[in-house]
């Protein structure tokens, strides 16, 4: 029995990954409760042992040795539960030690079923975790019993049970994707320095090769794209762009945008802006479906992006020069100082403000004042030609849905109506008309002969027995 006993917690230990020593004082508190439930002595000095080599056990109740074995079947209930709940809640403690540590890794499970929109996966056969709607996959569905990777996004300790959150959508997902088929990741050969996503459309991943002789995209797209294939049929078919990492902003915007083309790239580091000139034909591949080749490389590079034609750049530059031009001491040499900090329009120079012209470019305070006050102003007729066009742009799209003129439309379709009153009188007309034309037709009409009016009522007699 003592054997038995150890080979027993042994087996507890390995199954539900719990330290044998904590499976042994569970028992012995355990058996104290029972002690206690049998002599209803609460705060009687109970002290019961348990040899770890053994399992033998000894029992002591006010330093006297008392038989454990004969305490009842009551007694041995009490244990029971008691024990159940100990090990229940070992169990519980340490998923959560376990999972806790492994936050930010990928796990591999089956699909149970659907809670709520919730996906319940089962990890292994005693762990079950939560995979909520939100970290879903836009547009994927699974099936019971599929297997499927996910990310441990959080785990949090309840009162009955450990609640493990997984994830699908977070960009780290896509890392550690990148992790299990670029081997040179693991290896510290390729770094990922940074990673912008919107889950299920499209990821930019900007990847810097550490080693001069291996090529940072090459390998993470692998031969004949078999790399970066596993990684897209994992995702559903999400689009992955991989960018060459570069220190210098304007080449890693230029990377970050392709495969637009990019003709040229002016920084303000005061705004932490990037303005982008590209073609007229470039301009859509610039900015992308809804604006996400833009958006994914903003949040990429962390600039604040504008996408601009040559035509809308000028116009800037234009209205800069107007503008520098007007403030009293303003001239060429300003404007040339203003465009190499990176303000290319009136707007830019509204935000900027004064300060960053003092310090910066070294303008006098009064030049400096005199330019913000003619780009406010600049920049309020700007807005109000924004919204005459917006306006002018409304009233076509109205005109285009509308008839030019809705009163005549109106009357010529009452014309062309007849009222059931009308109807009976414009039938008495038509029948007067094809009466005058009859009598008509007979004065004119030459004489006939017997047998022609015979063969005329023969046809008419006919005419009728068709219809």
């Amino acid at each position: 029995m003592n054997q038995e006993l150890i080979r027993i917690v042994e087996n507890i230990a390995r199954d539900k990954n719990i330290d044998k020593e904590s499976i042994f004082i569970d028992l012995e508190e355990a058996m104290i409760s029972a002690v206690r439930k049998h002599f209803g002595e609460p705060d009687a000095d109970i002290v019961v042992q348990i040899d770890r080599s053994t399992g033998v056990f000894t029992a002591f109740k006010d330093e006297e040795q008392i038989d454990i074995t004969k305490l009842g079947r009551i007694p041995a209930q009490t244990a029971k539960q008691v024990m159940i709940q100990k090990i229940r809640a070992d169990e519980r403690s340490s998923i959560y030690a376990d999972y806790t540590e492994r936050i930010g890794e990928i796990v591999s499970g089956a699909v149970v079923r659907y809670e709520g929109g919730s996906l319940i996966v089962n990890l292994n056969n005693r762990i079950e975790a939560f995979l909520p709607k939100a970290e879903q996959i836009m547009g994927q569905s699974h099936r019971p019993g599929e297997r499927i990777r996910c990310i441990i996004l959080d785990v949090k300790e309840a009162s009955s049970q450990v609640k493990i959150i997984l994830s699908r959508t977070h960009p780290d997902f896509i890392k550690r994707l990148f992790e299990l088929e670029v081997p040179e990741i693991v290896e510290n050969i390729i770094e990922i320095r940074a990673m912008a996503r919107e889950a299920g459309y499209r990821t930019k991943v900007a990847v810097i090769s550490l080693d001069d002789k291996v090529d940072p995209v090459g390998a993470c797209v692998g031969v004949r794209g078999s790399r970066i294939k596993n990684i897209v049929e994992e995702l559903g078919g999400e689009k992955i762009d991989i960018v060459r990492w570069n220190d210098s902003s304007q080449v890693l915007i230029t990377n970050a945008l392709m495969p637009a083309k990019v003709s040229e790239i002016a920084l303000c580091f005061e705004l932490s802006r990037a303005t982008v000139v590209v073609d007229e034909d470039q301009l859509s591949l610039a900015i992308g479906k809804h604006g996400q080749n833009v958006r994914l490389a903003a949040r990429l590079t962390g600039w604040d992006i504008d996408i601009l034609t040559p035509d809308e750049y000028n116009q800037g530059i234009e209205r800069l020069t107007s503008c520098v031009k007007k403030a009293e001491g303003g001239n060429d040499t300003v404007l040339d100082k203003l465009i190499a900090l990176g303000i290319i329009s009136v707007m830019d120079l509204d935000e900027v403000g004064t300060e960053p012209l003092i310090k910066e470019l070294g303008i006098d305070e009064k030049l400096a004042g005199k330019l913000i006050v003619c780009a406010v102003e600049e920049a309020k007729l700007i807005a109000e030609e924004a919204k005459q066009k917006r306006a002018e742009k409304l009233l076509k799209k109205e005109k285009a849905t509308k008839p030019d003129n809705p009163q005549e439309a109106q009357e010529e379709t009452k014309e062309e109506e007849t009222t059931p009153e009308e109807a009976p009188k414009e039938e008495a007309v038509a029948q007067e008309e094809i009466k005058q034309e009859e009598v008509a037709a007979e004065e004119v009409a030459p004489e006939v002969t017997p047998k022609e009016e015979i063969a005329q009522e023969n046809d008419e007699q006919e005419v009728q027995d068709e219809s």
